[in-house]
């Protein structure tokens, strides 16, 4: 039995979105990839990778990232704009605010955990 295989392009589905909706791609290991734009905003929740390492493209806009190390280190403040992408470490927390309005892709092969924690470390 043959799987399809279909071809995706983030920044055409993106263009399709509703502010603030993800749209989701499909399975990617044991996550999913998908294509998210809104406006800008505050600080997202935090989230984490505990099993693999997270892909974020900004397809349009721009984003800051904090990334926490796994402790007492400086956070990482990144600063993203259209074109640019990174790949967040596995099991580093994380959290985005949109600067602009955002179209986004990301890619998450393993599962997330998220935290509304001022330092989701400790928590």
């Amino acid at each position: 039995m043959s799987v399809p295989i279909k071809v995706n392009n983030p920044t055409k589905i993106a263009k399709k979105l509703d502010a603030m909706e993800f749209h989701d791609l499909g399975r990617f290991g044991d996550g999913s990839s998908g294509v998210f734009w809104g406006e800008a905003s505050d600080w997202s929740p935090w989230e984490m990778h505990p099993e693999c390492d997270e892909l974020l493209h900004v397809l349009e806009g721009a984003i800051k990232l904090e990334i926490l190390p796994e402790m007492g280190e400086d956070i990482t403040v990144l600063e993203l704009r259209t074109g640019d992408f990174v790949t967040v470490p596995k099991g580093l927390w994380h959290r985005q605010k949109l600067l602009a309005q955002t179209k986004e892709y990301y890619l998450t092969p393993g599962p997330t955990l998220h935290s509304h924690h001022l330092d989701p470390r400790k928590a």
